[in-house]
C-alpha cells in the first residue's frame, strides 16, 4: 500500500496486523483514504453496518450497527427502524454514516474491515427512500466455485435484461459473486424483495442442477445459491471497494462483464488501486454512483 493522504484522525496501534499476512491497521486506513472517492459515493446517505476485527482476522469479529457511546461529535448518526416497513413494533437503531474520509479513517481505527449498506438512502429530511439499486448475492455451495457463480451471473443478467434491466458484477471478496442493477427508485424495498425473489425461485426451477433458491446448506451441493433477501429493507450487503475479514486482504471489487472467464478470482486491495488508476471508477461507468 502505497497511497498517502493527509490524516484527520489520530490512529492507534497502527502496527497491529489484522490478517496473517502482515496487513495492518495501518495499511487499512491507507486502502480507505485511497479509495475515499469511489467508496464514499456508495455510502453516501446509508446507514452504515460494521464488521469489526479488534484482534484481526483470526479473532473475535463483532457485528456493530448502533453507534457506539464514544463516537466522536461530527460522526452523523440517525435514529432508523431496524425492520423499515414493517407493520410490527421493530427496534430503532441509531446508526453512524460515513460522509467524508474522517469517517472512514475513524472506522478503519476501530478495526471496521467490513463496511456494509442498505440498497436504499435516507432523503434530505431523514425518510426512508425507495431503493436505487437491486443486489443479487451468488453463494456458491461445496463442490463449487466462483466458475460456477459467474455461469449463474450471466443466466440472472439475460434475465433481468428481459425487464429492461442491467446488471453489473462484483466480485464478493469471500467465495462468490455479486450483481448490482440500478433501479429508478420508484419501487418500495418489498416489492423489489419480492420481484428478485420471483426471478431467482424461476432460475432456480429451470436449471434445478446448477442453481438454488432455498436456504439451507445440504440444498447446495455443487449449487450455486441464489440469495435474493439482501434487498429486504433491514439488510445489508458488503458494499462495493470495502475490504473483507477473510483469510487474507480482499475486496468487494467491481468487476467488468467481459473480465468474468473461467479461472476469475477475487481481488486484494492492491488489485483495486491499481484498476482504478488505469479505468477509474467502474460503478460510476455503469450507473451504480450517485450524481
Amino acid at each position: 500500500m502505497t497511497a498517502h493522504v493527509t490524516a484527520h484522525v489520530r490512529i492507534t496501534h497502527p502496527e497491529r496486523a489484522l490478517f496473517a499476512t502482515g496487513f495492518t491497521k495501518g495499511d487499512l486506513v491507507r486502502y480507505y483514504r485511497a479509495v475515499a472517492d469511489v467508496i464514499l459515493p456508495q455510502l453516501a446517505d446509508r446507514p452504515v453496518t460494521r464488521i469489526r476485527f479488534p484482534e484481526g482476522v483470526g479473532g473475535a469479529r463483532f457485528f456493530e450497527k448502533h453507534t457506539p457511546t464514544h463516537a466522536p461529535e461530527w460522526l452523523r448518526r440517525m435514529p432508523l427502524s431496524s425492520n423499515p416497513g414493517s407493520t410490527k413494533p421493530t427496534k430503532i437503531v441509531t446508526y453512524p454514516f460515513i460522509d467524508d474520509v474522517r469517517g472512514l479513517e475513524w472506522m478503519s481505527n476501530q478495526s471496521a474491515i467490513e463496511l456494509h449498506t442498505p440498497q436504499w438512502r435516507v432523503g434530505p429530511r431523514g425518510g426512508i427512500r425507495n431503493p436505487d439499486r437491486l443486489v443479487i448475492d451468488l453463494d456458491p455451495g461445496e463442490g463449487a466455485g466462483l466458475d460456477e457463480c459467474v455461469a449463474a451471473a450471466r443466466l440472472i443478467r439475460a434475465r433481468l435484461a428481459e425487464d429492461d434491466l442491467i446488471a453489473w458484477p462484483v466480485t464478493s471478496g469471500g467465495k462468490g459473486l455479486h450483481l448490482y442493477a440500478p433501479l429508478a427508485g420508484r419501487r418500495t424495498s418489498r416489492a423489489v424483495h419480492a420481484y428478485v425473489g420471483r426471478i431467482a425461485k424461476e432460475l432456480a426451477a429451470a436449471h434445478p442442477d446448477a442453481l438454488v433458491a432455498e436456504v439451507g446448506k445440504e440444498k447446495r451441493m455443487g449449487r450455486v445459491f441464489i440469495d435474493w433477501s439482501q434487498n429486504s429493507a433491514a439488510r445489508s450487503t458488503a458494499t462495493p471497494y470495502t475490504m473483507r475479514g477473510r483469510a487474507t486482504p480482499l475486496v468487494a471489487a467491481p468487476r467488468e462483464w467481459d473480465e468474468l472467464e473461467p479461472g476469475i478470482t477475487q481481488l486484494g486491495p492492491d488489485d483495486v488501486l491499481a484498476r482504478l488508476e488505469r479505468d477509474g471508477d467502474l460503478m460510476m461507468r455503469h450507473g451504480l454512483t450517485r450524481g
